[in-house]
């Protein structure tokens, strides 16, 4: 048993310092230290974190590095920066921060050992053994939180308004409230879980055995997915549209998408236990001072950090990103749709509107822009809505704003709008539309209406009498709603006929529908069809007959374009026009029924009596009767009717 439990603990030794010093707990106090040693204010770009206090700074990109001055001999493990201040954080709760570009640090230390460090929405948190979870807004004073874990917890990011951290055994915890209150995720594994980090609405944890959990649900459930290793991998970060994981023995790994992992040559057998990407440069650090750094995460090049000290945290300044330029904002009906040059190191953007001018970041915000576009849905019709856009870090921390823009969702389109021409004078009607204070009429003399036509504007009413208008011509229209927002929508479009012969018109499906002035037999109403352009209606739905029979059927019998004057028996359309549906607009002759069964025609209809040879509807039925096409009896009689033409618009 003495024997076992010795390979044991040399295992564990040889592993990393980490993996055995966490399984007990620290509950070790430390005294505050402050250091003035050096109060340069030279911008660094980077700054490394790792054994006995060490703390090194960059301003290259990380070629090169100088060390300062801690005032702690304690491990440091990670190191974070946000709101222009360092917060490092390590053993025996050690917190140190920076308000110098990390060449002067303050000893903020609690007491349990801390492990991981973000910054992200204004707050700083902070993450170690036993479930210990401290958040701050300027890195001086720390809030307790309970995680509702024992657990260590090893590290902690923050993406798409959510927190996570993750720590053995397989532990993950969300919060929601800024790190306030914490619940715990089901991650599907009992591996310790050491870094984790968030992109493209991604999650990605790593951690032992080559483990890589995903999650596209903020933090909720998780994926497994395939390394291509058993190292025991230590940190995740992303840049330069990349996932890149390092781990034990010089691992790196990169992927596009956190699914798919893609093994590099780092040139070296070290450990590597951070990592890091700022001003498109990544910089990976680890055992015996390693540092190495690559433009893409393929192709790595070794630097020489002058200590060999472990490092074990890496971090960028993090500078405020620059405006998205170019934003447009596009309103179409419930929607505004908006556009914006992308933001180089941005790994999301947010959204900032209002429906009133002047934008801020305290405006309603939209967090779940990944790319440089985003359609604003579920919108109300009839309003200007205004927007600005900021681009987010890698920190989560969000950039300067854009300009302002604005976009109308226009009111919708009027719906039944229907143009009814008598001699000289159209009259319309149409539904109306809540939120609309007017109106605009469209029309012209030739079809094909939009906004470039004549436009009769501030009609307050659902309806309009459009006068003193020619006679011998179709008109045309379309309507629009119009508010403080501006014009909605165009209608489908309306028409009308005028004629002295002409005493009423209507529209059905894009087609133009009139009757005569005058009762006529069949043959003389057909003339007139054809001297005005159209022709006797053909039917060619049961839609069509009982719209056209609720229309006229008031003005009295009319005829339609039905006849068997060729052959008797088979009846046909006068135009000869068929609509290729099967046989249901040309099967007019005996017997012939709608498609729901109802019959075309009237009990004992078609008879032929008396030589009947041409169709008419005379009564709100609408079934059909034949009578004489070509009587000459007084107006009054049984086979004289008014005409109504159709015309194709």
């Amino acid at each position: 048993m003495k024997k076992v439990l010795f390979i044991f603990l040399i295992s564990c030794f040889s592993l990393i310092i980490f993996s055995c010093a966490k399984d007990t707990d620290e509950d070790e106090t430390t005294t505050t230290t402050t250091t003035t040693d050096d109060t340069t204010t030279t911008t660094k770009s980077y700054v490394s974190v790792g054994d006995s206090g060490t703390i090194l700074t960059s301003s290259d990109n990380g070629t090169s590095w100088n060390s300062m001055t801690s005032g702690t001999s304690k491990l440091l493990n990670d190191v974070t920066h946000g709101d222009n201040i360092f917060v490092t954080v390590g053993y025996g709760g050690t917190i140190l921060t920076s308000s110098v570009n990390g060449t002067t640090w303050n000893d903020r230390s609690k007491t349990k050992r801390l492990w991981g460090a973000t910054y992200a929405n204004s707050t700083f948190t902070v993450v170690g053994n036993s479930g210990t979870i401290y958040t701050s807004s300027d890195g001086t004073t720390w809030t307790s939180r309970t995680s509702g874990t024992s657990k260590y917890l090893n590290r902690v990011t923050y993406g798409n308004n959510t927190f996570v951290t993750v720590g053995i055994s397989g532990t993950i915890l969300t919060s929601t409230d800024n790190g306030t209150t914490w619940t715990s995720k089901t991650s599907g594994t009992t591996n310790e879980l050491w870094g984790v980090t968030f992109a493209n609405n991604t999650f990605v944890t790593v951690g032992y055995g080559g483990t890589i959990l995903t999650s596209s649900d903020n933090g909720t459930t998780w994926t497994s997915r395939t390394s291509g290793t058993t190292n025991l991998l230590w940190r995740v970060t992303y840049g330069n549209s990349t996932f890149v994981t390092v781990g034990n023995s010089g691992t790196i790994l990169t992927s596009s998408d956190g699914t798919t992992w893609t093994s590099r040559t780092s040139g070296t057998t070290n450990n590597l236990y951070g990592v890091t990407y700022g001003n498109s440069t990544f910089v990976t650090v680890g055992h015996s001072g390693a540092v190495l750094t690559s433009s893409d995460g393929t192709t790595w090049t070794s630097r020489t950090s002058g200590t060999t000290n472990n490092l074990y945290g890496v971090t960028t300044t993090t500078t405020t990103l620059l405006a998205p330029s170019s934003l447009t904002a596009t309103g179409a009906a419930g929607q505004v749709t908006l556009d914006w040059t992308a933001v180089s190191s941005a790994r999301g953007y947010t959204v900032y509107w209002d429906n009133a001018t002047g934008v801020s970041s305290s405006s309603t915000a939209i967090t779940s822009a990944i790319t440089d576009n985003y359609t604003h849905s579920d919108l109300d019709n009839g309003t200007t809505y205004y927007y600005k856009v900021a681009a987010i870090d890698s920190a989560g921390t969000v950039g300067a704003l854009s300009s302002e823009v604005n976009a109308a969702t226009p009111l919708p389109a009027p719906d039944n709008l229907s143009a009814s021409g008598a001699n000289n004078t159209v009259t319309l009607t149409w539904n109306s539309i809540s939120g609309a204070t007017s109106y605009t009429l469209y029309w012209d003399n030739v079809s094909g209406i939009d906004s470039s036509d004549t436009a009769i504007t501030s009609i307050t009413n659902d309806n309009y009498t459009h006068s003193n208008m020619d006679n011998g011509s179709t008109y045309y229209y379309k309507v629009a709603a119009v508010n403080s927002s501006g014009t909605g929508t165009l209608s489908s479009v309306a028409s009308a006929l005028l004629s002295a012969n002409i005493q009423g018109s209507e529209t059905y499906s894009n087609h133009t529908y009139a009757i005569t002035t005058s009762a006529m037999n069949w043959e003389n109403a057909k003339i007139e069809a054809a001297s005005l352009g159209g022709y006797l209606a053909t039917i060619n739905t049961k839609a069509e007959n009982d719209w056209l029979t609720a229309k006229f059927i008031s003005y009295g019998n009319f005829w339609i374009g039905s006849h068997d004057k060729g052959t008797e028996g088979t009846w046909v359309w006068d135009n000869g026009t068929t609509s290729n549906d099967g046989g249901v607009s040309d099967n007019i002759s005996a017997g012939a029924r709608w498609p729901d069964g109802t019959l075309k025609w009237g009990s004992g209809e078609p008879n032929d009596s008396g030589g009947e040879d041409c169709g008419t509807i005379r009564d709100s039925t609408g079934v059909w009767n034949d009578v004489q096409c070509n009587s000459n009896l007084p107006s009054s009689a049984y086979h004289i009717n008014y005409g109504v033409i159709e015309f194709n618009q």
